[in-house]
């Protein structure tokens, strides 16, 4: 069954976000004023995935190898335009200030950017009506309908596969070495505007350079997590691992955004 789209500009997509970024995009956001920050996951990797495993390969693209203690991980850091309430670049009359540069995510909504997620009109913000059978088809048979939203996916897939090298950079030049495990939650860590412009200036120049070898960080990597089973689970097998700490954290630790409840106990703190 074919899903229509058409916008009703009604701003509710331009509320409250988390807006992924390419490396480009992030330096035009920041030029403009914006924040950005990095939030960075890491997946367990103890060998190489078939190729037939499309999800592990997807992960693979969008990443970098890293290792935490013993454990071989791969790290994936999303460059993101943070803001809540309206987007500073949403005008009274819900237009888009930033139209002609706004990110590649905001023209492709509200199609889905993960090849795995299949779009939801229910789990989007849009009122009924721009679902209307009257709008452009947007999904036909599974497929995105629409060719500039098909291109301007791959753009942004091919962005993330060709940053994950600058991204290996960023971190080091940054002194990053932290990420919550993947499903689990982000480490999210947010540099000042000039801090942050310049590092990526300066990785942005050294991932040309490497862009033809497989990325990797030279940092050891440590798992943050506020559950009590993964974070005994990470220690087993050689991972460096440590609780999330947001109420005592210093300040040049990430912020921990995670998707579960914190289940941690007193003991496993002391430990």
């Amino acid at each position: 069954m074919p899903i229509h789209f058409s916008c009703t500009m009604c701003g509710r997509c331009c509320h409250d976000l988390r807006l992924p970024l390419a490396i480009d995009e992030a330096l035009d956001w920041i030029a403009r004023g914006g924040e950005v920050q990095l939030f960075c996951d890491a997946i367990v990797w103890p060998q190489e995935p078939q190729q037939t495993d499309l999800l592990a390969q997807h992960r693979k693209r969008r990443s970098f190898a890293a290792h935490s203690g013993r454990l071989p991980v791969r790290v994936t850091v999303t460059l993101v335009a943070a803001f809540d309430g309206p987007c500073p670049n949403l005008r009274p009359d819900m237009s888009c200030g930033a139209y002609d540069r706004r990110p590649r995510v905001c023209r492709i909504y509200p199609a889905e950017v993960n090849p795995f997620l299949k779009l939801d009109p229910a789990a989007k913000a849009c009122p009924a009506d721009a679902w209307s059978d009257a709008g452009p088809v947007l999904v036909h048979a599974g497929q995105i309908a629409n060719a500039d939203t098909a291109a301007l996916i791959a753009q942004s897939h091919e962005a993330d596969e060709r940053d994950r090298v600058a991204k290996a950079h960023l971190c080091a030049l940054l002194g990053y070495d932290s990420a919550a495990l993947a499903n689990e939650g982000f480490a999210v860590y947010a540099p000042s505007r000039h801090r942050l412009e310049a590092a990526l200036r300066a990785a942005r120049e050294s991932g040309a350079q490497f862009d033809h070898l497989q990325p990797r960080s030279s940092l050891p990597w440590h798992i943050i997590t506020n559950r009590s089973t993964s974070l005994a689970t990470l220690r087993s097998i050689g991972a460096n691992a440590r609780q999330a700490e947001d109420r005592f954290r210093p300040a040049e630790a990430p912020a921990y955004l995670g998707f579960f409840d914190e289940d941690i106990s007193d003991s496993d703190r002391r430990n």
